[in-house]
């Protein structure tokens, strides 16, 4: 996993799809909805792990472009 994209295919795949519109309100609710397959041990570990460190860099950087906008 290597991409938000495929964050978003492997939570389709639980007939989850999440589009708001604001971007980092998307990342979090992605990360939500990871975090509940997750604890109903639906997917491996090593799959959360990897899909959560690629949400929270994603979250950081648009909540720094947003910060900057406002500068």
């Amino acid at each position: 996993m290597k991409t938000i994209y495929d964050i978003q295919q492997l939570l389709k795949r639980f007939g989850t799809i999440i589009y708001i519109g604001d971007r980092v309100a998307d990342l979090e609710l992605l990360e939500m909805e990871l975090k509940e397959l997750y604890q109903s041990q639906l997917i491996e570990p090593r799959e959360f792990q990897s899909a959560l460190l690629i949400l929270r860099h994603e979250i950081q950087l648009q909540k720094e472009k947003l910060q900057s906008k406002d500068r």
